[in-house]
């Protein structure tokens, strides 16, 4: 090792170093100076040693200095000089130059010497001072979105957060807390859907971009807050090593979305029941007039069979049942065609994007707080099919699913959604399976007859109208017949090609 350097020189090293530096020996004279200093101060290297350092201030510094040496000398170590004070280089040309000195004590062949480095002291302000506005910056920025800032170190399984996460969390420390008091703060229906979300940000494959919305109970006070997290997974050597991110307090958001959820839900419920109650009139007063008919034509059947044979006046009575009963049958078509009237409007759709929207759907509408578990097949085609309806079947079935859960108290509930291919068919097969209670053989015989219903306040018409939206966009919905635990639906679409 020593041979491979024994080219370099003291003086090429010396030189190699950006900052101004001076070697001094215990007398104060300048015995060697790098090329930084020598273009600071405008000297050249042979006019400059020799000179005692006293010549490189200004006059009104000189009287003093020699004290301040000697003081040194006495007790040498690696310092800054001047401790605040603003120190004052002078020029060969007589010009004056604010720096800041470091001093650090050598020895060489039990000499002792001093080198000295210089920096142009204004510079080195105005960095300190843009550093300073940055920060000023950020910190009025934060404080004025109400930000909070977190970064969580895997290493030594500790969060370091900022004044306004404290206050969220109602931590006992304004600089860090442990990974464990954080998350146990966490509402407990949210943390498995949080750890689901982290555990797809840690896949070194991702970008490492992690996004949720969860609750959190202060520590404190006991109050619970809505947070909105932003953040992104580093990794090192592969595996996860810090989570950094900002957190916003939109609790007030939450409560103005929950209110204008409940008033939209209050107005699709009432509209929903006007347009059953028109369409329960209208069927009625299609259906009236041939069921009155078929009423008129079975009596006239009847006194046939029961009194004197006419076999003219059975077969007519006969022939008007089944007339008036096919014109009972065209007209409830025909009313159903136009209730469904117009073009079914399809187009080719990434059914995964689909699904992950439904999710977040479904998560706005109040019906979160479970742990989604997503089987999604990679590079899958587009299917041909109509998107919202689609979308639509989703909503439903997982709706279906988490009031299945709740209603059950089901801990840690969780929804598996798989998108494969199913090859024998050469369709789109989804499957939604919850952790549920499930349903008992009568019960799921009969769950996409309109009307039916096993939850207290349904009216029985999701589940039908979601198999006739699968059969409109040409697939199929069912339900798995018999499951151990949990409600298992299918449903299969056409792919675009």
């Amino acid at each position: 090792m020593t041979n491979r350097f024994k080219d370099l020189s003291f003086q090429a090293l010396f030189d190699a170093v950006a900052e101004a530096m001076l070697l001094v020996d215990h007398s104060g004279q300048v015995v060697q100076a790098n090329t930084a200093a020598l273009q600071l101060l405008g000297y050249t290297q042979k006019d400059i040693c020799g000179l005692k350092v006293e010549a490189l201030m200004p006059q009104r510094y000189r009287d003093h200095h020699h004290q301040h040496r000697e003081a040194y000398s006495s007790e040498p170590q690696k310092r800054p000089m001047g401790k605040g004070r603003e120190l004052i280089a002078l020029k060969r040309n007589g010009e004056e130059v604010a720096v800041d000195i470091g001093l650090s004590p050598l020895s060489s062949e039990n000499q002792p010497y001093v080198l000295v480095t210089m920096h142009i002291a204004a510079q080195h302000r105005q960095v300190e001072e843009a550093l300073r506005i940055s920060e000023e910056r950020l910190r009025l920025a934060k404080q004025a979105a109400g930000l909070g800032i977190f970064d969580f170190d895997s290493k030594h399984n500790v969060v370091h957060w900022d004044e306004k996460m404290c206050e969220i969390w109602g931590g006992k420390s304004n600089e860090t807390t442990s990974y464990e008091d954080f998350v146990a703060a966490i509402h407990p229906e949210d943390r498995l859907v949080r750890q689901a979300v982290i555990e797809r940000a840690m896949d070194p494959a991702g970008k490492g971009e992690y996004m949720a919305e969860y609750r959190v109970i202060n520590a404190k006070d006991g109050v619970e807050h809505w947070v909105s997290t932003v953040g992104r997974i580093h990794f090192k050597d592969g595996h996860t090593n810090r989570l950094l991110g900002i957190a916003k307090d939109v609790t007030d958001q939450k409560i103005l979305e929950q209110k204008l959820h409940g008033q939209r839900s209050e107005m699709d419920v009432l509209l929903n029941q006007q347009v059953a109650s028109q369409t329960i009139s209208a069927i009625a007063h299609e259906l009236n007039q041939p069921l009155a008919a078929i009423s008129a034509y079975s009596e006239v059947a009847l006194n046939a069979l029961s009194g004197t044979s006419n076999p003219e006046s059975l077969k007519r009575a006969l022939e008007g049942c089944v007339a008036q009963a096919q014109r009972a049958g065209q007209s409830l078509h025909e009313l159903i065609s136009f209730l469904h009237k117009g073009e079914l409007a399809t187009e080719p759709f990434d059914l995964n994007d689909t699904v992950q929207n439904a999710l977040i759907l479904t998560q706005s509408y109040g019906y979160g707080g479970f742990y989604p578990i997503l089987q999604l097949e990679p590079n899958m085609p587009n299917v041909l099919a109509n998107k919202i309806q689609v979308q639509k079947v989703l909503v439903n079935l997982l709706r279906n699913a988490v009031e299945a859960m709740r209603g059950a108290g089901v801990p840690g509930a969780a929804i598996t959604i798989r998108v494969q291919t199913n090859r024998d068919i050469n369709m789109a097969h989804v499957t939604v399976a919850d952790s549920g209670p499930g349903l008992n053989s009568e019960a799921a015989k009969r769950i996409f007859e309109p009307f039916f219903t096993t939850k207290p306040t349904g009216i029985g018409m999701g589940l039908s109208i979601s198999r006739a939206l699968a059969e409109a966009n040409g697939g199929q919905l069912w339900i798995e017949p018999t499951t151990e635990s949990g409600a298992i639906f299918h449903f299969t679409l056409p792919f675009a090609q």
